[in-house]
């Protein structure tokens, strides 16, 4: 009885800090959530690429909440969310910042050699280079929810080696991503109010293992002599 007692309370508290995640991460990515909402994401791509490192803090935020239940630590939902976004606020913006920066030029580059002789040869390292840019700062924002004092440097070599390595779970995150982002586009109702943070846990359980070796780094006993 006492099983089945404790088995309800933690469905109950999953689903508990599933929807409070769900508030949250629209609350914190309100600004591109907005956007999504007004206006064309054909026309207005230049206004997500500014908007998105202002969201960056409300998801490593959330993270560090989906860490925190993963780890049975009790804190509180709301209080986890709030010293998480304070601690994540200024890196996660410059990471993401970077990142957007980065993916602007990249994909401007796309575009003038489309349809181009020159673009056969270019092309496939651009969208390669895209590709990694999206996964590195997937993980960095994974990292970043765990470590906000990490410096950035030594989080963009380990992020854009492990993302290579483990290149499968790299993908798996990204196609959970892309699924996230057709439902949103779809049922955004669903998305924003069930499917985001179940999708969101998967993707950071799989970031999470991904650095493992970062985050985690093996100890080892001391020597007798």
């Amino acid at each position: 009885m006492r099983s089945r007692h404790h088995t309800i309370t933690a469905v109950f508290d999953g689903f508990y800090v599933a929807l409070v995640s769900n508030l949250l991460l629209v609350l914190g990515c309100l600004p591109l959530v907005m956007l999504a909402f007004t206006t064309e994401a054909g026309r207005s791509w230049p206004l997500y690429a500014l908007t998105a490192p202002l969201c960056a803090p409300g998801l490593c935020a959330v993270f560090a909440v989906m860490s925190a239940y993963s780890a049975g630590q009790s804190g509180g939902v709301l209080r986890t969310y709030g010293r998480a976004w304070r601690a994540t606020a200024r890196p996660a913006m410059l990471w993401t910042a970077a990142a957007m920066a980065a993916l602007v030029v990249l994909a401007v580059d796309a575009r003038a050699a489309w349809g181009h002789r020159i673009g056969a040869l270019t092309l496939p390292i651009l969208a390669t280079l895209i590709v990694l840019t999206a996964a590195t700062t997937l993980l960095g924002l994974v990292t970043l929810a765990d470590r906000p004092t990490a410096p950035l440097r030594r989080v963009a070599r380990a992020c854009v080696y492990l993302a290579v390595r483990r290149w499968y779970l790299t993908a798996a995150s990204l196609l959970v991503l892309v699924l996230l982002a057709q439902v949103l586009a779809a049922r955004p109702a669903i998305a924003l109010g069930l499917a985001a943070a179940p999708l969101l846990y998967v993707v950071w359980a799989n970031s999470r293992f991904t650095m493992r070796a970062a985050l985690d780094p093996p100890t080892t006993a001391p020597q007798s002599t």
